[in-house]
């Protein structure tokens, strides 16, 4: 067998998924909940960090009790659920996705988004096709996705992490691909601002297409 073809590992939520609107609105749900007032997307982006209890204390000045974050976790999720719906593909992904495929590259989907939830997501864009592996969060929710990078690669035949590169919109993404020794480019569009992602000392891009580009150079 030849040389292993170069790999990205799509982040979903704020990545291929244009979902910030959604959450915003189930953040600032759950926000009420305890009493807090709402935020806006320039500070969410300016504070937003996993595991996400943290993010809650960067905002209340103290960790949430087990039972606040229990109870913020379930109206997040419903909220999101009832928004998410009217939300779409980042632009350009089907293109960008079908490119990438037929250029002799394989990809995957790597998101915290419940495992569940995330197929029929997927298979109704109609994407499914262009990846070699789809794994949402199996387990708790607001941790790391380290350990779920390392599990996801180590399911992936004929992948090499060192021609293997993860986009993403979080500081996470970066944290996750260093854990397993593949490369990172950061997407603005999502959670993160451009000036937090800059911290990650990775390639820091404004469009998909660009984060391709990004890939195309890092794995080869």
């Amino acid at each position: 067998m030849g040389e292993q073809a170069p790999h990205i590992v799509w982040d979903w939520n704020g990545t291929l998924f244009h979902d910030i609107d959604a959450v915003m609105s189930a953040t600032n749900a759950a926000f009420a909940e305890i009493g807090l007032e709402p935020i806006t997307l320039a500070r969410y982006r300016e504070l937003y960090c996993v595991p996400i209890p943290r993010f809650y204390e960067r905002l209340m000045g103290r960790l949430p009790t087990q039972a606040e974050w229990d109870h913020m976790d379930v109206i997040f999720h419903r909220h999101y659920l009832d928004h998410h719906l009217r939300c779409g593909l980042a632009e350009g992904v089907e293109s960008l996705l079908e490119d990438w495929q037929e250029t002799g590259g394989t990809q995957s989907i790597l998101s915290m988004y419940g495992h569940e939830d995330l197929l029929p997501l997927v298979r109704g864009f109609g994407i499914e096709r262009r990846f070699v592996r789809v794994d949402g969060r199996t387990g708790p929710s607001g941790g790391s996705k380290a350990e779920h990078m390392r599990r996801h690669i180590s399911g992936l035949e004929g992948v090499a992490a060192r021609r293997t590169v993860v986009i993403g919109d979080a500081l996470d993404d970066a944290v996750a691909a260093a854990h397993v020794g593949a490369h990172a480019v950061l997407y603005t569009g999502g959670s993160h601002s451009r000036a937090s992602l800059e911290g990650a000392g990775v390639p820091v891009v404004d469009t998909l297409a660009e984060a391709v580009t990004e890939a195309a150079r890092l794995a080869n």
